[in-house]
């Protein structure tokens, strides 16, 4: 007897399990009777290597032998409800799946960003452009051309205290005529009050001379002149506190009116005039060399 082998049914068979062995079963080990009081779980113990799924045993057994397979056993995997042999893949749709990002609501609200800012800037440089055309307009800015359209003159009976002058030329007290230079009111279209205007300034001396009261500010504006031409170009010259201005007063057909038409003929000019501050004169005068027939109607300055 070798070492630490004390024969069958010694301490050595003390393991329940020792007939499961191919070293337990040579000793003589048994599979116990009474299940050790559990006959539902250890009846069913197989030897290690017999048990197959899906198939029955093929070693042979006796009926209601111990270790023979229940006839009302099967594999879980056999049952209606078992387990499983594979994963199903996850639904992406549905309750059950996690939607992705809404990437469409995050360009919307792009969107809408981008179109806020470029209407912010938009209406900026409106504005921006809407003040540039009103600082074009005030005292101080030097004119490049001669206008051929009519500019909005201010009027001093009804603009506030500071604003640039205007006059009509043959009512307002601050015009004097000279030299021939009469007031008429027979062509019609002159916008100064009553339809009146003043005729023959064709005549060599003819002048007309304005007061310019109250400027605020001495620097370069222009003289706007309305004028009526009977479908020829003419000029005049112009004079500042008493001195030729450096440019003279061009009144050319610009709208092409008619010839001989004086009534079709009325539009506007400007020159311009560099002013000092508080009270101005500026005359229109027919000299050597003018082709003074045309018919004025209103001086504002701007």
């Amino acid at each position: 007897m070798t070492p630490g082998d004390n024969g069958a049914s010694t301490p050595e068979d003390d393991d329940p399990f020792g007939y499961l062995y191919a070293d337990g079963q040579a000793r003589g080990a048994q599979p116990p009777s009474g299940g050790y009081g559990y006959p539902n779980s250890v009846s069913r113990v197989r030897t290690v290597g017999e048990r197959q799924y899906g198939q029955q045993s093929t070693v042979p057994q006796q009926q209601g032998a111990y270790g023979q397979p229940n006839a009302h056993y099967q594999a879980p995997e056999t049952l209606p409800g078992g387990a499983t042999t594979s994963r199903q893949p996850a639904l992406s749709g549905g309750d059950g799946g996690r939607r992705g990002p809404n990437t469409k609501g995050l360009l919307i609200g792009a969107i809408a960003v981008v179109a806020a800012v470029v209407i912010g800037i938009s209406v900026a440089m409106i504005n921006g452009n809407a003040d540039d055309d009103k600082s074009g307009n005030e005292a101080g800015s030097t004119p490049t051309h001669s206008q051929s359209h009519e500019p909005s003159p201010t009027n001093t009976k009804s603009t506030p205290a500071g604003a640039l002058p205007k006059a009509d030329a043959a009512t307002d007290g601050s015009v004097q005529l000279a030299g021939g230079a009469a007031r008429a009111s027979d062509v019609k279209g002159a916008k100064a009050d009553g339809g009146a205007y003043v005729a023959g300034l064709n005549t060599a001396g003819a002048s007309i001379t304005w007061t310019v009261k109250d400027i605020q500010k001495a620097g370069s504006y222009r003289l706007y002149v309305r004028y009526g031409i009977p479908g020829e170009d003419a000029d005049a010259t112009l004079s500042v506190n008493g001195k030729p201005n450096q440019q003279p007063l061009g009144m050319k057909n610009f709208i092409g009116s008619p010839k001989g038409d004086f009534e079709k003929g009325w539009q506007t000019t400007w020159a311009p005039v560099t002013l000092t501050k508080g009270p101005n004169t500026l005359t229109i005068s027919c000299g050597q060399g003018n082709q003074c027939n045309a018919l004025i109607d209103q001086l504002w300055v701007q």
